[in-house]
């Protein structure tokens, strides 16, 4: 089970896919952060808006690995003050250009709001968000004094997802929700 880290957090009707963390050379590369788990998000040809106002088109004519995310060229961007000027913008996707989620992947947003319940019923909070990290996702569980409990998004812990239903299943290890009674 996993939050899928493809386009996550809309920004209004769009949904971010990178940012441009830096300029690279001086042919007008830039450095991309990307905010999805969708590898081909950033191959050549792929065309996306800025978060700019007004929204900018743009189409990435070459791309590839780099140490800190993708190095990414793209059209109408050749010299290094016009990469620079990109420094910080969000590059973002209509919410009906994601891709297929797989079996037991959920959208972030599609959990929050969610109900937790422990295995016996028993109501443990409402998810409020989900952090999205590489070794595992965790979701945020707020517990009736407004604490925020993380909980590791993984199978043996969160044993069910019911989206139709609204609400998720936490089979908590004793302490992860201090001293809720049993």
């Amino acid at each position: 089970m996993n939050s899928s880290t493809d386009d996550s957090i809309a920004i209004g009707d769009r949904i971010p896919i990178g940012y441009v963390r830096r300029a690279h050379g001086i042919r007008g590369d830039v450095i991309v952060r990307p905010l999805t788990d969708f590898a081909d998000r950033f191959q050549q040809g792929s065309e996306f808006l800025t978060d700019e106002t007004p929204p900018r088109s743009l189409r990435v004519t070459s791309a590839r690995d780099h140490s800190d995310g993708y190095l990414v060229h793209l059209a109408g961007i050749s010299t290094r003050n016009e990469a620079e000027a990109l420094q910080g913008v969000t590059f973002t996707i209509d919410a009906d250009e994601r891709r297929e989620l797989g079996e037991d992947e959920y959208w972030p947003e599609d959990l929050q709001g969610m109900v937790a319940i422990a295995p016996d019923g028993r109501h443990l909070g409402t998810v409020t968000g989900v952090i999205l990290g590489e070794a595992q996702d965790r979701l945020i569980v707020r517990v009736s004094d407004g604490e925020d409990i993380e909980v590791p998004f993984v199978d043996p812990i969160v044993s069910m997802v019911h989206p139709s239903g609204g609400h998720v299943v936490i089979d908590a290890p004793p302490g992860l929700f201090g001293d809720l009674p049993a």
